[in-house]
């Protein structure tokens, strides 16, 4: 920027200290409140024929001089302008004040004609009972610009008459000063500066003018620049001693004029002085905040939305609400630019920008008011709330959180900007009349699962919005998929078919915790519909969009991706799919889901900005080659990501292993969670890379603490493509990626190898070249202070000249300072700033100044003024100000498409420090496990095998001091299955969890808590875990018990891991016997998998007690029959468990030993399963055969077939006899 000009901003006068309360004091007022309410008084008062109805007219004011004070009153950012003719409206005298308009936007747009009232004196209105309260908001703010609303209305209503005039302007920032002068306006403008008298801050002597003969004639006094100060007199005959000498014959003066020569009145009185039907009418309206929407809008009564359809229409748009024409006819201008957005977004919350302001109206003021106690008062014909601007993120976050849809309407414009567009597009009077509000446009709509502003984000993990299409193939359930993380740009794509339990869709939910969902209306299963619904949390938005013209079918969703240029690239600006997207190009299902997602992003003005970064990738929720599946019941009965708790993430498996630096990392390694590797090579590699960093720690350190403030980068650059970055945001890039480049530097002294970390700091890309040019492109230090993008000289030619222009400017106005100081021989002259009237020259009260100078506010010692030549040069500066910000914003947008050209180094860059974060993450977390810890050793071996020495909990290593560890065997040379069995509460759902937890951290490439971990990888891990119902779909106990039962029997292979839990409990004992029995010998003989069967039937470890591949397992307790207490001793051993011994649990629960004591006598005589139990081990004194090898042998003998697995168990188990 160019020489800064000496000036000094001006003290506002306080408004601390109380006015005056008593008008007959005759004391001066001490402060800006009694200024400006007694001078509004004191020009209304007129001797003994005072009287509101004395007001003069506009055109009395065009001949009589004003007060100064009024007349040199300051607009933000204004130069005065040719004035408009006055309305010569005769004014009503009344006893009541009209209201008084908060803007001139708002004005109502037709002309209220008022009837002449006879009107005894003693009703006249003091100025405070006409004073409006100004608007109040929930919060305050520095920038407030309605501080002296009501004080500026006031004094308005006191110097001209209260005509309506048609709602030609804007307030606020809205219009460029559309008067001659700041004392003929009335809008909610901040008032930067207001004028006092000479004498006004020291307190003088009462008034001792005489008063004036009443038969002198008397002569107008010759206008002056500035008049001295109102002040109040004991009398009302001595407040004013300008008598109404050459009153126009229109003035209603006229009609009150008393004549001792004549006492006929000069006019027709009125017979009667009560007030008319039609007087009333004048009165001031009811608030429109203390009625409601319907009384002002009846069409809101009864809602119809866009196509007219009422709300119990099947095909009802919630989004939309019809606004009858005659209705749409009679609104301002304000109010048609408001409703022309909000008919289009009846269910979203709409901030609506007014000057520094954001406000809400009608029915979002009133949930505004209901949630968040916002202050509610009103606008025009409308019940408005409003927050500042600085605290719109906080107040749209807490709508977001609330489940709403926030969209935001801005300013394109500023007032300066609006007058110079039309002047520079030589717009007629009439097209300016139709324009003559400030431009305003949706800028976007934020939801809870499209939220792109980091400072609105919850935390680090990605959200996702989730479009889903579903169909039938071959009779099967088939979907297509398509998601998008909004924050980061990174869209996902899927479409697989499915079984009957919909395990892949189910498992998909799981996985991704949608936020926000795209349903097709009326085209999803209901099975479908209840797993989300069971899956997602109470914040989830449901979106229901209408087939073909939201919901778009493949083929429109193929021609809108291919007509609108979003994937063009390239010099020749060439049309090319990402390839991932192309090679899904005839995937219908997956097709339809993007244009869903498109369509919907399209609205919310997102589609393309994101779209255009190309960054898509193929998902499976279930990867049948190279990773270990986890469906979605396993990672809600493990508590992968959540405990069943309360939902939250303490003693989840992903809350112990994330130890993550970067933002992008975690979610990364969320991922590397969700799917577990397969591949033995890979899963060593990682292995051997946590070995090396938990070796030599210092790689480790170094990268964290150089990581440690690394900003959400992957987020950002995604905000840097869309042009909507924040400097200080675009300086925290910057040096993100220049931290980055040091850290690499420092790590390439580890390189070499062959390992994942040495590959990884191989394939890391120069960073150098791509920052060389930013390190000298622009002033970070302003940037970082939140300023623009000021590019350093040489850099932006058309900024160069700009800032050429206002240098050039600002020393004419230094020249001409040091000019008028010397001409008026006076060396304190300066340049002071008055809000945002600027350059204001400060003279000593002493000094003669010439008399084109123009005064436009004064303290104690000093007046201000401005004259022609400086107004010019103020106004010109504005200008060039103006035409300088316009640059500055396209500075900004060329350097984010300069640093956008290199966005694939960018991301290349991420995803190599997002995976290093992950590595170092596992091996924080292998060496925080304490000991026993160990590396996971893999085998491949035909036979599943599973074994762990001394294995602990992860999730209790912290919690629980004393944790009993066990061993863990399972195939290899022992029997696949283990049958448990043991007393309730005696630990065999913790045996079963911890087995799992300790697979999936192997697999991941972490080590476990044990002595010694032995395995084969696994790839798929099933759990039917607990008791419980699934009521919101219809599903009993034991429905759902089987469901995933049957997940198990059709899913698992030799290789998986599969726990059972209490299978048969929600039935009866007979039915519960028996599939219990089904399924294990299913299980243990056909399938081959290895893994638990907890059970409380121990008839079953009784009818396998041969079975070649089941052995009975028990939890070890100490029994007290006498107390019956039993002490759990949570050790695992071979055998099988005595009984449950519920009873004893009972008595432990403080069951009535009565209670307890016929229920022993119950449960030996009818309990089947202790009695089936018996009468096995009678059997078995004879010649018993176990019905499961029965049920084999006859499948046999009947030709039906049998896999090479089940016949080599059958013989086994024959031999076994």
């Amino acid at each position: 920027m160019g020489e800064k000009v000496a000036r000094t901003p001006a003290r506002t006068p306080s408004t601390a200290k109380k006015p005056s309360q008593a008008p007959s004091t005759g004391k001066q007022q001490q402060s800006i409140l009694g200024f400006f309410s007694r001078s509004a008084a004191a020009a209304n008062s007129n001797g003994p024929a005072s009287s509101p109805s004395a007001r003069p007219t506009p055109t009395t004011l065009a001949k009589k001089e004003s007060p100064q004070c009024l007349k040199e009153t300051t607009k933000s950012n204004s130069m005065p302008l040719p004035k408009h003719p006055a309305n010569n409206i005769t004014p009503v005298p009344s006893s009541d004040a009209p209201e008084p308009l908060s803007s001139q936007e708002n004005r109502d747009a037709s002309t209220v004609k008022k009837p002449s009232v006879k009107i005894q004196p003693s009703m006249a209105s003091s100025p405070s009972r006409k004073t409006r309260k100004a608007v109040s908001y929930a919060e305050s703010s520095d920038d407030d610009e309605d501080v002296f609303a009501s004080l500026k209305s006031s004094r308005t209503r006191q110097r001209r008459p209260r005509a309506t005039i048609p709602d030609d302007d804007d307030d606020d920032d809205d219009v460029y000063e559309a008067e001659g002068n700041g004392a003929e306006e009335d809008d909610d403008e901040e008032m930067a500066d207001f004028v006092v008298s000479d004498e006004s801050d020291a307190p003088q002597e009462p008034s001792k003018k005489r008063k004036r003969a009443a038969s002198k004639p008397t002569v107008p006094r010759k206008k002056s620049n500035i008049s001295p100060s109102p002040r109040p007199s004991p009398r009302a005959a001595d407040s004013e001693d300008e008598d109404i000498g050459g009153v126009p014959p229109t003035s209603t003066a006229q009609k009150w004029k008393y004549d001792p020569d004549n006492v006929e009145p000069s006019e027709p009185r009125a017979a009667s002085s009560r007030p008319t039907p039609k007087s009333l009418a004048a009165r001031p309206k009811a608030k429109a905040h203390a009625s409601e929407p319907e009384d002002r809008y009846p069409w809101l009564a009864k809602p119809l939305d866009g196509n007219r359809n009422p709300p119990d229409h099947p095909d009802f748009d919630p989004n939309t609400i019809y606004i009858p024409p005659s209705a749409y006819n009679k609104f301002s201008a304000f109010e048609k630019q408001y409703w022309d957005i909000k008919k289009n977004l009846w269910n979203t919350v709409v901030f609506f920008k007014k000057g520094k302001f954001y406000e809400l109206y009608e029915n979002d003021a009133t949930i505004g008011h209901q949630l968040f106690d916002l202050k509610l008062t009103d606008r025009v014909n409308m019940r408005m709330v409003g927050v500042p601007e600085s605290s719109l993120d906080m107040w749209v976050n807490q709508f977001v959180a609330k489940g709403f849809k926030v969209a935001r309407v801005d300013q394109m414009e500023s007032a300066l900007g609006k007058e110079m567009r039309e002047r520079d597009t030589k717009i007629s009077a009439k097209a300016k009349k139709a324009d003559k509000i400030i431009h305003r446009e949706l800028a976007c709509i934020l939801t809870g699962g499209t939220l792109v502003d980091e400072s609105m984000l919850q935390d680090d993990m990605a959200t996702y919005c989730v479009a889903i299409k579903e169909s039938v193939i071959d009779d099967k359930p088939a979907f297509g998929i398509a998601f998008v993380d909004a924050a980061t740009g990174q869209f996902f794509i899927s479409q697989f078919e499915d079984d009957v339990d919909l395990t892949k869709f189910e498992t998909f939910v799981a996985q991704t915790s949608p936020r926000e969902l795209l349903l097709e209306k009326k085209c999803l299963s209901t099975k479908a519909l209840r797993i989300l619904k069971n899956n997602t949390g109470p914040t989830t938005i449901w979106n229901y969009l209408k087939p073909d013209t939201e919901f778009w079918d493949a083929e429109r969703a193929r021609r809108e991706l291919d007509s609108n240029g979003y994937f063009v690239s390239g010099q020749n600006k060439d049309d090319v799919w990402p390839t991932k997207l192309e090679k899904a190009r005839d995937k219908d299902l997956l097709m339809s889901a993007l244009g869903a997602l498109t369509q919907y992003l399209r609205v919310l003005k997102l589609e393309r900005n994101l779209l255009s970064q190309s960054n898509f990738e193929w998902y499976s929720p279930i990867h049948r080659n190279g990773t270990l599946i986890l469906d979605g019941q396993t990672l809600i009965n493990l508590e992968i990501f959540s405990n069943t708790a309360n939902g939250g993430s303490e003693g989840s498996l992903f809350n112990l292993l994330n130890r993550c630096i970067t933002p992008f990392g975690k979610r990364l390694f969320r991922q590397w969670v969700c799917h577990p590797l397969c591949n033995i090579q890979k899963i060593n590699e990682r292995l051997d890379a946590v070995d090396m960093l938990n070796a030599d720690r210092s790689i480790r350190d170094r990268f964290s603490s150089q990581m440690t403030k690394m900003p959400d980068l992957e987020r950002l650059i995604s905000r840097i493509h869309a042009g909507v970055c924040k400097s200080q945001d675009f300086v925290r890039v910057l040096e993100g990626f220049e931290q980055i480049g040091k850290t690499m530097a420092l790590l390439d002294s580890f390189g070499g190898g062959n390992g994942l970390v040495d590959r990884l700091l191989a394939s890391m890309p120069n960073l150098k070249e791509p920052l060389a040019f930013w390190e000298t492109a622009f002033d970070r230090e302003q940037a970082r202070e939140g300023k623009a993008l000021v590019p350093e000289r040489g850099i932006e030619e058309d900024f160069d000249s700009s800032q050429d222009e206002l240098k050039r400017i600002k020393e004419a106005l230094q020249d001409l300072l040091e000019k008028k100081k010397t001409t008026l021989k006076c060396k304190t002259l300066k340049f002071t700033d008055v809000g945002k009237e600027v350059y204001q020259i400060d003279a000593p009260k002493a000094l003669k100044v010439p008399a084109n100078w123009r005064q436009m506010s004064a303290t104690v010692a000093v007046k201000r003024y401005y004259f022609k030549e400086l107004e010019d040069l103020v106004r010109e500066l504005q200008e060039a100000e103006e035409t300088h910000s316009q640059i500055v914003k396209e500075v900004a947008s060329r350097f984010f498409v300069r640093f956008d050209a290199d966005y694939e180094v960018w991301l290349q860059a991420i995803r190599i420090i997002s995976q290093l974060d992950c590595l170092i993450s596992l091996a924080k977390s292998s060496s925080s496990l304490g000991e026993p810890s160990c590396r996971p050793q893999f085998v491949d071996e035909e036979r599943s095998v599973v074994e762990f020495e001394e294995l602990r909990h992860p999730c209790m290593l912290n919690t629980v001091a004393d944790f009993i560890p066990n061993d863990i065997k399972l195939g290899g040379d022992q029997a696949k299955i283990s049958l448990l069995t043991g007393a309730n509460a005696a630990g065999k759902s913790t045996i079963l969890r911890m087995s799992c937890i300790a697979v999936i951290m192997a697999q991941i490439g972490c080590y476990v808590p044990a002595v010694s971990a032995r395995l084969t990888p696994v790839d798929r891990i099933m759990s039917r875990l607990g008791a419980n119902d699934n009521i919101f779909a219809a599903q009993s106990t034991f429905f759902v018990e089987l469901s995933e039962t049957k997940k198990i029997l059709s899913e698992a292979t030799p290789r998986s891991l599969v726990i059972l839990d209490e299978l048969g409990r929600g039935t009866s004992s007979y039915d519960g016997v028996a599939v219990a029995q089904a399924v294990l010998h299913h299980v243990a003989s056909h399938i081959g998998c290895i893994g638990f069967f907890a059970t409380h039937y121990h008839s079953l470890a009784t009818e396998f007690e041969g079975h070649p591949e089941i052995r009975g397992k028990r939890m070890q307790i100490d029994v007290d029959e006498k107390e019956r207490r039993v002490t759990f001793l949570y050790k695992l051993e071979d055998g099988v468990a005595e009984g449950s011994f519920g009873m004893h649990c009972a008595a432990m629960c403080g069951i009535p030993s009565k209670v307890i004591e016929r229920s022993e006598v119950a449960a030996k005589e009818w309990e089947h399963t202790s009695r089936l139990k018996e009468s096995l081990e009678r059997a078995k004194t004879g010649c018993y055969i176990p019905l499961g090898v029965l049920s084999d042998v006859s499948t046999l003998l009947r030709g039906d077939e049998m896999s090479e697995r089940g016949i080599d168990v059958l013989m086994k188990a024959i031999d076994a006899l």
